[in-house]
């Protein structure tokens, strides 16, 4: 059998319905019956019983595909595993995230990922916002998701993969938890709860101003270490803090408003890596997540996909120098 015949046969078994295996495969109308009909003429017997209302496979058919299926499987995967080898896209790849929505795609990724290079497992790790570089810098990660901007000597900015409208999360009790928005000029009137920590100051910046556009101070008030201590902070009515508007989606609780910005620009999410550190594990997952980011459907708070193209993406990825000898 050609491997043609083969894949028409398994996926026809499976749908019973040639428009449907036609537009899986990809192939004109009308292909897949003749591919099946000179597949039985070939072996002398029917594969499958077909009338105008139905496709149903023979007990001939049954057998072969009970026979097939895993072997064809099986070469697949053998495939897939030597194209990974060769491309040393094998061992650990650790890849860090800074959220609950970027933690989302990264494990549908991861999920795809290893379909695609069997042989190299995905590791997926928070990573603490009072300590945004640290783990990558010390080897504990490879690739990380988190904000941007990211302006490192020792650091590669890749592509953004997903954008995200502001909020301002408030107490119940503030009084901007009464109001439909806030703009950034609000930030003056209320202290902020900002993270602790070792981040650069330009990123830290890009999330605590501490001036608003027209100039007037803003008061950093009390700091934390964790992402919860805000919550219980702003709960508290002690400050109020900056964030994502999804957030509402994955840290709503008793006691909190998420107040969308009318006027903040969007927070980038993208990738970073180690510039000593663009191994084929790294080039690999960066363009499957890559892939995965352009053909996600836009959902209700996300603002944009990748700024780049795909292409461009890969491009610019690819012109990073690769570690001789490094998987």
């Amino acid at each position: 059998m050609e491997r043609h015949e083969i894949e028409a046969f398994l996926v026809l078994a499976e749908e019973l319905h040639f428009g449907r295996t036609t537009e899986r495969l990809g192939l004109a109308q009308g292909r897949v019956s003749q591919i099946i009909k000179k597949l039985e003429r070939r072996l002398g017997v029917q594969l499958f019983d077909r009338t105008s209302r139905r496709v149903e496979l023979t007990a001939t058919g049954r057998r072969l595909h009970d026979d097939l299926a895993p072997a064809y499987r099986q070469i697949l995967e053998g495939i897939a595993r030597a194209k990974a080898v060769g491309k040393g896209v094998i061992g650990t790849l650790r890849v860090g995230f800074s959220s609950q929505w970027a933690s989302d795609i990264l494990l549908k990724t991861a999920e795809e990922f290893r379909r695609d290079y069997p042989d190299c497992a995905v590791e997926t790790q928070e990573v603490q916002l009072a300590d945004t570089f640290g783990p990558l810098r010390a080897g504990s990660l490879n690739l990380q998701l988190t904000e941007f901007p990211v302006d490192e000597p020792d650091l590669v900015a890749g592509p953004v993969i997903f954008s995200e409208p502001r909020a301002l999360l408030v107490a119940e009790s503030h009084p901007f938890a009464r109001r439909g928005s806030v703009c950034t000029e609000d930030l003056a009137r209320t202290p902020l709860i900002v993270m602790s920590g070792s981040s650069p100051q330009y990123w830290r910046d890009n999330i605590y101003p501490h001036a608003t556009p027209q100039g007037r101070p803003i008061t950093h008030g009390l700091t934390a270490t964790y992402w919860g201590e805000v919550l219980s902070l702003v709960a508290s009515g002690l400050g109020v803090s900056p964030a994502a508007l999804r957030a509402a989606r994955y840290h709503a609780r008793p006691g909190l408003t998420f107040v969308p910005f009318t006027d903040a620009p969007p927070l980038e999410y993208g990738l970073i890596w180690r510039r000593d550190g663009c191994t084929a594990r790294v080039r690999a997952f960066v363009e499957t997540l890559v892939r995965i980011a352009a053909a996600r459907p836009v959902e209700d708070h996300a603002v944009a996909t990748p700024q780049r193209t795909r292409a461009e993406s890969v491009s610019a990825l690819r012109s990073t120098r690769p570690v001789a000898g490094a998987h």
